[in-house]
């Protein structure tokens, strides 16, 4: 019992971190997921981590116990958000796509979420989610976190770190990596839109007798798929990138909140 209630507080503290990791991470958040299950692999994960390197840590046994169970629910959660970040990349570029083509007033329920997102954007983060997973990305993400406490120990410096605004910057500089990301994707097809809305206004100035609104609409969504069609092919190449970009932003956050181990 003595060495029970010793190892428990280090125990607690590597579950918080790991638990709320799963709850905003891609794929280990989906709803269809069970809830029991995210508990389960969290609990096992947590005692392969305290085995491995909680053995040795000290934890204080006072009050300052709750602050360091808000500093790794953050860190956990600071993870998770930037790996569902990067996937959020897709659905707004998918976003950008359907407002060109028409298809901005017709979105769909995500069951991953359980949210409206457009069909392009689902489409497309169908497919980025079937290559995540082809390429085990998801045991890239429990290398992640479990690996995190060599970047970060239990008695870590993050409020100082937040307090300095390192961590802000770097979530600031992301989000607008990951803006710059959405609009490179969907850069081909917008731009064949405006080409599209162009040519359409030429004619509507050389043919008045034409009706602009019939014609433009089904020529816009034709034109769009086609160019959908046309880059599928490189979406291997596209979500590679995004991916090596999801997972060197997690470890820039690593080096943010702690070290880079020896």
């Amino acid at each position: 019992m003595e060495i029970l209630l010793q190892n428990y507080p280090a125990f607690m503290l590597i579950f918080c971190r790991i638990t709320s990791f799963f709850v905003v991470a891609p794929v280990y958040s989906a709803k269809g997921v069970p809830n029991i299950f995210k508990i389960g692999v969290s609990f096992f994960i947590s005692m392969l981590v305290y085995l491995s390197t909680g053995l040795n840590q000290k934890v204080p046994e006072d009050m300052t116990y709750v602050l360091l169970i808000f500093s790794e629910v953050l860190i956990g959660l600071l993870l998770g958000f930037i790996a569902y970040l990067m996937f959020t990349v897709v659905q707004t570029a998918g976003s950008f796509i359907d407002i060109q083509i028409g298809f901005g007033m017709a979105n769909v329920m995500d069951p991953m979420t359980g949210v409206s997102v457009p069909l392009l954007g689902n489409l497309k983060y169908m497919i980025a989610m079937l290559l995540f997973l082809s390429m085990n990305g998801h045991h890239y993400l429990l290398d992640a976190i479990f690996y995190s406490y060599e970047w970060i120990p239990l008695s870590n410096e993050f409020y100082s770190r937040l307090f300095a605004g390192s961590i802000s910057e770097l979530l600031i500089r992301t989000f607008s990596e990951a803006f710059i990301l959405a609009f490179q994707m969907s850069a081909p097809i917008i731009v064949s839109m405006f080409l599209a809305d162009v040519g359409l206004g030429f004619l509507a100035k050389t043919a008045p007798q034409f009706n602009i609104f019939v014609i433009g609409v089904p020529l816009k969504i034709l034109l769009g798929l086609g160019m959908l069609l046309i880059l599928v092919p490189s979406f291997t190449y596209i979500f590679s990138n995004l991916f090596e970009i999801l997972f060197k932003s997690m470890q820039n956050l690593l080096g943010v909140i702690g070290s880079r181990p020896t």
